[in-house]
């Protein structure tokens, strides 16, 4: 039982793009609006692509900082975005803040899970 929920999950970080297929698709099939069923594609897959990229980064680079970058990342954004919040609100939100935190890393880890995705396989063949 465990080793199948152990694939079960290496195979969701391995293709990051799959629960975001599955999640979108049955959002659509219970009939909720389109931008709902997205947004909880994008807050499900975000964790997905955070071990998919640091292990791209990893294997690349052959380090094992690619996890901590990827969260150095998204601490410096956090107090960035926290920043803006204060100057426009008067106050943070830990909510609003988080729930953007959230989304802004999948917008930026999509690019990068492409563009290290390629390199990888590109890397891989060249050392082979």
């Amino acid at each position: 039982m465990l080793e199948t929920v152990s694939a079960f999950l290496i195979t969701l970080c391995v293709l990051p793009f799959l629960p975001f297929v599955l999640v979108y698709g049955a959002g659509l099939l219970r009939k909720e609006k389109r931008g709902l069923s997205f947004r909880r594609a994008m807050d499900l897959t975000t964790p997905f692509l955070i071990v998919a990229v640091s292990a791209l980064y990893n294997y690349i680079f052959g380090s094992s900082f690619g996890f901590y970058l990827i969260m150095l990342i998204l601490i410096v954004l956090a107090g960035l975005l926290g920043s803006m919040q204060n100057r426009k609100r008067g106050r943070v939100e830990p909510g609003r803040l988080f729930r953007g935190l959230w989304r802004m890393s999948f917008l930026m880890l999509v690019p990068l899970y492409l563009i290290l995705g390629i390199s990888g396989f590109i890397v891989h063949f060249v050392n082979t």
